[in-house]
């Protein structure tokens, strides 16, 4: 099955991912590697490290697939940011990843897509990655399907949870704190979490992370 929207939604996508990869390269300095890691067909569990509420848009531009996205139920409440999420495929589900959250996601797999979690469950408190969910566990334990990560850097600075607006980083003038950058690792095949056990399991996929975000922090405009 394909994981393409109608063609409502694609021209939607589209619009969000231009406007966005142009906001993002003028206004902080975006830059980018790795994208030729992201699958181009099939489906792929994609995770990255969490710094700010830019996150989501900015993994959706470290590739030209369509990814469905993993939101709080709790943000599906909110009446400004309920459309928004929805029309851009996100996928409610608990903080804990509960039973139902992991059904979900699981269902996008198999319906081909690509989608987009983030292991720590909220966003990072001091710019560091960090630890995972254990609930992640079970639903890497369950996908057969190639497993993407993304390290973000220069978000926290850009836009942390203790900031009330975004702190720009100009391309046109010289780097700030707040420069982005993005780095897509080499797929994780799902094999390497089989018969391991949770602790083990979300040690290693930290480390992964830990390893993505320092590369996109050495990437980063300065």
């Amino acid at each position: 099955m394909s994981d393409r929207p109608n063609l409502a939604g694609r021209l939607w996508y589209d619009c969000v991912f231009w406007s966005s990869f142009t906001f993002f390269t003028f206004g902080f300095s975006l830059r980018r590697e790795g994208w030729r890691n992201m699958p181009r067909t099939g489906p792929v569990l994609v995770v990255a490290n969490h710094q700010s509420m830019f996150d989501p848009v900015l993994v959706g531009l470290s590739s030209r697939r369509y990814l469905s996205y993993l939101a709080r139920s709790s943000l599906f409440a909110q009446p400004v940011l309920a459309p928004i999420i929805r029309s851009l495929n996100a996928i409610p589900i608990d903080r804990n990843m509960g039973k139902d959250g992991i059904q979900a996601v699981l269902t996008a797999l198999g319906k081909g897509q690509a989608v987009l979690m983030f292991p720590e469950g909220e966003r990072t408190h001091d710019g560091t990655v960090q630890p995972l969910k254990p609930g992640v566990s079970l639903l890497v334990r369950r996908v057969t399907c190639p497993i993407v990560p993304v390290g973000i850097a220069g978000c926290f600075a850009a836009w942390s949870r203790f900031h009330t607006w975004p702190q720009p980083s100009p391309l046109v003038l010289p780097p700030g704190p707040s420069t982005m950058a993005l780095s897509v690792g080499e797929p994780i095949d799902p094999a390497r979490y089989q018969g391991k056990d949770r602790d083990w399991l979300v040690d290693d996929l930290h480390r992964i992370l830990a390893r993505q975000h320092a590369a996109a922090e050495q990437l980063r405009r300065k």
